[in-house]
C-alpha cells in the first residue's frame, strides 16, 4: 500500500503541471480576439463582409434571453460574429425586435461619421459611415421597454473596417 501511495503521488506531481500548462494554453486560445491578431483584415472574406458601395451593412441588435446579440444581416450570420466592411460603407444599426432601444459604442476615437455613440432602436434605425480602417471592439446594448427585471443587456463584439 505504501508503494502505491508513493507511485500515485509521483504520478500526480508529474501529470499536474502538464495538465495546468495545457489548460492555460487552451484558455489563452479561447480568449483570443480578432483585434489582437497582427493583421485582423486577413480574417475578412466574402462570407463575413457586409454591405457594398450601393447597399448598407445592416446590423440587428437584439435583447436575447441572457444577453444581447449584434448580428450583421448576412447569409448564415451568427450573433456577435466578426464582420468586415469597406471604408465608406454605410452601416445601419437597428433592432428588429419590437419596443427595443439600442446603444452601440465603438470607443474613442469613433470609426464612424458622425462620430460618437449610436442611439436608436426598433423604431429609429441609425445609419453611420465607416471611415477609419482598423479593427474595433464595440459594445452593443439592447433594452426592452416595459420589462421590469434585467431589461437591458450588453455584449462586446468586434468588426473590421478594411484598408483601402
Amino acid at each position: 500500500m505504501k508503494n502505491f501511495r508513493s507511485f500515485a503521488s509521483k504520478c500526480t506531481l508529474f501529470v499536474l503541471p502538464i495538465v495546468m500548462v495545457a489548460g492555460s494554453a487552451n484558455a489563452q486560445k479561447a480568449s483570443k480576439y480578432a483585434c489582437t491578431e497582427p493583421d485582423p483584415a486577413s480574417l475578412c472574406n466574402a462570407g463575413n463582409t457586409c454591405g457594398t458601395a450601393s447597399s448598407p451593412c445592416v446590423i440587428d441588435v437584439k435583447r436575447t434571453a441572457n444577453l444581447a446579440a449584434a448580428t450583421p444581416v448576412l447569409p448564415g450570420a451568427k450573433g456577435n460574429m466578426l464582420f468586415c466592411v469597406h471604408p465608406g460603407t454605410k452601416m445601419t444599426w437597428q433592432s428588429s425586435s419590437k419596443n427595443t432601444g439600442i446603444l452601440v459604442d465603438a470607443g474613442d476615437p469613433s470609426p464612424f461619421n458622425p462620430d460618437g455613440p449610436i442611439i436608436g432602436g426598433s423604431s429609429a434605425p441609425k445609419t453611420v459611415t465607416a471611415t477609419k480602417p482598423g479593427c474595433y471592439k464595440y459594445s452593443a446594448g439592447a433594452c426592452v421597454s416595459g420589462a421590469i427585471y434585467g431589461m437591458c443587456k450588453t455584449v462586446d463584439a468586434e468588426f473590421v473596417i478594411m484598408p483601402k
